[in-house]
């Protein structure tokens, strides 16, 4: 396979203040455990797909694309515009993705020129998590069934259960790409396929406009205080000429 030349993704690259954004984590954190696994996944069908180092504009690490998809899926977040927003706004999301910031557009697209690999990617985590004992990965169950820890006899999967168990998983990452595919394509048709949907408006984007709406706004508010003062001051002094 030739090889491609990606941005660069160093999860554990420091930053001057603070020193690392991975001391904002407990060490027990659930994206410490992602970012492990996805390390140890076989990528090699997304990474085909790049062609050669001399082919069009370095692409985000398909590594890190792939490990911010699969916890936000596990965390409950299947928009590509709300993986875009966490990008910014979440700890765990940032050190994922080493404070790389890819758009809704990115994410989104990754998604569907990958799906079948992304698919079986899933799959094999949600296996990996299983193996190493757990029973939940974020929101998504592992085991549908509960075992006696105290009997040996329950301690090890059946085939069939294997297979039964296998199956599951399956259905449940399909079920959560689907709702992923869905949220998009409802927020590309309320908000515009190029647009993330929380935008500030052109005069508030900078901070002169910003200034100049607040001191506005607060001039609208002001006078409307004012008016109602004056209109209630009215009522008052007719209410006394009836009353006399």
């Amino acid at each position: 396979m030739t090889e491609r030349t990606f941005r660069p993704y160093d999860p554990d690259q420091m930053l001057l203040l603070p020193p690392s954004l991975k001391e904002w984590l407990s060490t027990d954190h659930l994206v410490y455990f992602v970012e492990e696994l996805i390390g140890n996944l076989d990528l090699d069908d997304i990474l085909s797909s790049y062609g050669g180092p001399a082919r069009g504009t370095v692409p985000y690490d398909p590594r890190m694309l792939t490990a911010v998809l699969i916890y936000g899926y596990c965390t409950g977040v299947f928009s590509s515009r709300n993986m875009a927003r966490k990008l910014e706004e979440d700890v765990a999301f940032r050190v994922l993705a080493a404070n790389q910031r890819p758009d809704f557009r990115t994410i989104s697209y990754f998604r569907k020129a990958h799906l079948p690999a992304l698919s079986g990617l899933f799959v094999q985590v949600l296996r990996l998590c299983r193996a190493a004992g757990l029973v939940k990965l974020g929101h998504v169950a592992l085991d549908g069934t509960k075992i006696k820890a105290n009997a040996s006899k329950h301690k090890a999967m059946s085939y069939e259960r294997m297979g039964k168990e296998e199956a599951r998983l399956k259905q449940e990452v399909d079920a959560l790409l689907r709702q992923a595919e869905e949220l998009d394509r409802q927020e590309d048709a309320e908000y515009g396929a190029n647009r993330r949907g929380d935008e500030l408006p052109k005069e508030l984007a900078f901070r002169e406009g910003r200034l100049k709406k607040i001191r506005e706004a607060k001039e609208t508010l002001e006078r409307e205080a004012k008016e109602e003062a004056e209109a209630q001051k009215r009522e008052r002094e007719a209410g006394k000429r009836k009353a006399a």
